[in-house]
């Protein structure tokens, strides 16, 4: 059954790559079908692979290889609660490690240029609390960090 909302996301020529990648690196994500192209595009041939529908996460996605008109962005990102810093650390490690690269405060993007949020929960929590001077200190923190190093964020909230 082809779900209500799925989230579209243009890879130039490699979304099966992309969801092989996304299925064996997070949980509840899987590769559910892969189409073929039934004539030629202007980005591929009869036969090609046209588009990968799969999960991340429990979200359905769709990956459609429509060639290099348009480019990832930061305007969308996919983010991941993580629930400690080893999940943080293999998450982070598997997208940056694979050919993807660091960005800011807990942002990294994969390989196809999908941008990642991998934040871990305690993160979320503290700066989103009602102690707004423990909020600040976390907030401060992780500023100055690319990967969220939670005793980090931790150290901050106690102040």
């Amino acid at each position: 059954m082809i779900a209500r909302n799925t989230i579209c996301l243009w890879y130039e020529s490699d979304a099966l790559g992309a969801a092989t990648f996304y299925a064996r690196t997070f949980p509840d994500s899987a590769v559910t079908a892969v189409n073929r192209a039934p004539g030629d595009y202007p980005s591929g041939k009869e036969g090609d692979v046209l588009t990968v529908e799969f999960t991340v996460l429990g979200i359905p996605c769709l990956g459609l290889n429509g060639g290099d008109t348009f480019k990832q962005s930061e305007a969308f990102s996919f983010q991941v609660a993580t629930d400690d810093q080893a999940e943080t650390d293999r998450l982070w490690n598997a997208i940056v490690g694979n050919g993807g690269q660091e960005s800011e405060c807990g942002w990294c993007k994969d390989k196809w240029g999908v941008s990642w949020q991998i934040t871990p929960r305690v993160l979320t929590e503290a700066y989103t609390g009602s102690d707004r001077a423990a909020a600040k200190r976390v907030f401060n923190a992780m500023m100055t960090m690319r990967k969220i190093d939670v005793a980090a964020i931790e150290a901050a909230r106690r102040g």
